[in-house]
C-alpha cells in the first residue's frame, strides 16, 4: 500500500462512515480500483481506520455524553444485538465481503429509504421525538436494525437511521444516535479485528494505518457537522437516490471485470 492509497482510503472512510451510503462498500470498491487485494490484513485495515472517524464523533459529542449518563446505557443496550450476532457469525459475515453483495444492499437500502420518506412526506422536516425521549426498548430495537449492517453494503448508519425513523425520531435525532452508537460498535469491532489479524499486519501496514487514521478523523469531523445541518432541513431522499445509482454502478463494475 502506498501513501496515496492510504490518503484515499482514509478520506473515503471519513466522508462515508456516517452517511447512510455504506463506508464498507465504498472501501471495498476503492480497494479494487486501487489494485489492493482483499486479504485478511487489508480487511482489518479497513475496519481499523474507522476508529479515526469514531474519535471524531467522541470529540464532537463529548459534552452530551458527559452530561447524559443514561445515553451510555442506551448505547450499551443498542449494541447488544450486533455484539452477539457479530461474535456468533463473524466468519460467515467476513465471507460476504464482495462487490456483488454491496451492490444489492446499496440498492435495497436506497429503496427502503424512499419508502420511509414517502410515508413521512406529510410531516414537517423537524417533526418527531428528540433523542432524550428514546426509551431503552427503542434503543434495543435500533440495535436490531444495526445488526443488519453486518451485511456489506447495508450501511451501519443507514440501518440505524432507518430504525430511528421507524420509531418516530426526528431525522436529526436518528442521525445523531447513529453517530453515537458507532462508538461502542466500531471500537469493539476494531479491537477484535486487529487482535485477530495482528500476525498478518506487517510493519509498513501500521505506518499507512496511521496516515489513513488521521485522514479519516479530519474528514469525519467536518462530514458529521455538515450532515447534521443537512438533515435538519432536508429529507434522506438524495442519499437514497445516491445509493441506488452507486449500486447500479457497482453492478456494472462487476459485469465488466475480467473472468
Amino acid at each position: 500500500m502506498t501513501l496515496f492509497d492510504a490518503l484515499i482510503l482514509g478520506a473515503l472512510e471519513g466522508v462515508t462512515e456516517f452517511l447512510p451510503v455504506s463506508s464498507t462498500g465504498h472501501l471495498i470498491l476503492a480497494s479494487q480500483l486501487l489494485g489492493l487485494e482483499q486479504t485478511n490484513a487489508h480487511k482489518a485495515f479497513e475496519v481499523a481506520i474507522q476508529l479515526g472517524s469514531i474519535l471524531a464523533v467522541l470529540f464532537l459529542y463529548a459534552k452530551d455524553l458527559i452530561k447524559d449518563k443514561t445515553l451510555w446505557i442506551k448505547l450499551a443496550v443498542a449494541f447488544v444485538p450486533t455484539g452477539v450476532l457479530g461474535f456468533l457469525f463473524y466468519k460467515h459475515i467476513k465471507a460476504l465481503f464482495g462487490v456483488e453483495t454491496v451492490s444489492i444492499m446499496l440498492i435495497a437500502g436506497g429503496i427502503i429509504f424512499l419508502i420511509v420518506e414517502y410515508f413521512r412526506r406529510d410531516k414537517a422536516i423537524d417533526s418527531g421525538k428528540d433523542l432524550s425521549e428514546l426509551t431503552y426498548k427503542e434503543a434495543f430495537f435500533i440495535g436490531v436494525f444495526q445488526s443488519l449492517s453486518m451485511i456489506p453494503g447495508t450501511s451501519r448508519s443507514g440501518a440505524t437511521i432507518i430504525g430511528g425513523l421507524f420509531l418516530g425520531l426526528k431525522r436529526k435525532s436518528a442521525a445523531e444516535f447513529s453517530f453515537l452508537l458507532a462508538i461502542p460498535t466500531m471500537m469493539i469491532a476494531t479491537a477484535y479485528d486487529l487482535i485477530k489479524h495482528r500476525h498478518e499486519m506487517i510493519v509498513d501496514d501500521y505506518s499507512m494505518l496511521a496516515v489513513a487514521f488521521v485522514t479519516a478523523f479530519v474528514f469525519a469531523f467536518f462530514t458529521v457537522k455538515l450532515f447534521v445541518g443537512f438533515v435538519s432541513r432536508h429529507t434522506f431522499v438524495p442519499f437514497a437516490i445516491y445509493r441506488i445509482i452507486v449500486g447500479l454502478i457497482f453492478f456494472y463494475f462487476v459485469a465488466t471485470l475480467p473472468a
